[in-house]
């Protein structure tokens, strides 16, 4: 057996590994491996831990003939040919529900900076222009009495309306498939796209990046926003359109936008760089203790359970 791990992981998945006499090799460096070291160390590999920063196309699939599982070490598995996985008979699993809370969490953060200007705030500080309280400094908005549109009613959407209810707010959502339990536990009201873009105060995204998501939210789509709302992106960047968002923001079109993804992650659009009603974080949903060492330890058992003959606890099909 051969198991190779694209990045350096919580050691819980080494331990794990080595418990089970499973040998394993990982690459160092604290940036993505590049290219020509990954086609080599895949060479007839029987198991890869991968991570959203590697592309597993035909090609690297083709390298290991002898693969019986790749683990993404992620919710999502847009980096992974799915369909030639499939036809060369592996098994991709993913890490759902493991980081649920912790993104959630970091959605209303977003939310809430938005909301009330934290960044600015903190930037007044730190640059020593803080000259006292003054009544209309800084003026934000409550969530409270405010509708919260989800996009996308899966595990990560609802936890994330379960903590905007708690504020207060009116639960709108998007999805393909009703989902009574949301509805009876929040009150949740099932609306069409351009309902809940034309209603909600904040728009909250959590789709997966497929065909019919990518550039979902276009110039056209952006533009049905309220000039109050509030736009999150938790999930993928390229769900949004960057150039289209850039200019509503700089337009003051919306009042902000919270971004933990983007486009073309790592590589951040210089333009919004430039605007103070946006937050920029650096990909950290999950960047919680807990959640990635539950994300390595279910990939780790993932791995393991099917170098073993056993099935995998999170196949993604």
């Amino acid at each position: 057996m051969k198991v190779f791990i694209t990045r350096e992981i919580p050691e819980i998945a080494f331990q794990l590994l080595k418990r089970n006499n499973i040998p394993f090799e990982y690459y160092k460096k604290g940036s993505p491996v590049p290219r020509k070291i990954l086609l080599d160390k895949v060479n007839n590999c029987t198991a890869l831990i991968s991570l959203l920063t590697e592309k597993i196309d035909a090609e690297l699939i083709d390298r290991m003939p002898d693969c019986k599982i790749i683990a993404n070490v992620a919710v999502g598995y847009n980096n992974i040919d799915i369909e030639y996985a499939k036809k060369k008979n592996i098994i991709v699993t993913n890490t759902p529900d493991v980081l649920t809370e912790s993104t959630a969490d970091l959605t209303i953060a977003l939310a809430l900076a938005c909301a009330r200007r934290l960044y600015e705030g903190e930037n007044l500080v730190r640059s020593k222009k803080f000259k006292g309280w003054k009544p209309k400094l800084l003026l934000g908005v409550e969530m409270k009495d405010k509708i919260f549109g989800i996009l996308g009613a899966g595990r990560i959407g609802t936890a994330v309306a379960k903590r905007a209810h708690s504020f207060g707010t009116k639960i709108f959502y998007f999805d393909r498939s009703r989902h009574i339990k949301l509805e009876k536990q929040f009150n949740a009201v099932k609306v069409s796209l351009r309902t809940l873009l034309t209603k909600s105060d904040f728009v909250s995204i959590h789709l997966p990046l497929n065909k019919s998501t990518y550039h979902l939210l276009n110039d056209e789509k952006l533009k049905l926003l309220k000039n109050s709302a509030i736009l999150l992106n938790t999930a993928r960047g390229e769900i949004i359109d960057e150039s289209a968002l850039f200019k509503i923001l700089k337009e003051n079109r919306i009042r902000a936008a919270g971004l933990d993804v983007y486009e073309n992650e790592p590589e951040i659009n210089p333009l919004l760089l430039k605007l103070k009603n946006v937050v920029l974080l650096p990909h950290i949903g999950s960047a919680t203790v807990e959640a990635r060492n539950s994300m390595a330890e279910l990939a780790a058992t993932n791995v393991i359970n099917v170098l073993k003959g056993k099935p995998p606890l999170t196949p993604v099909y």
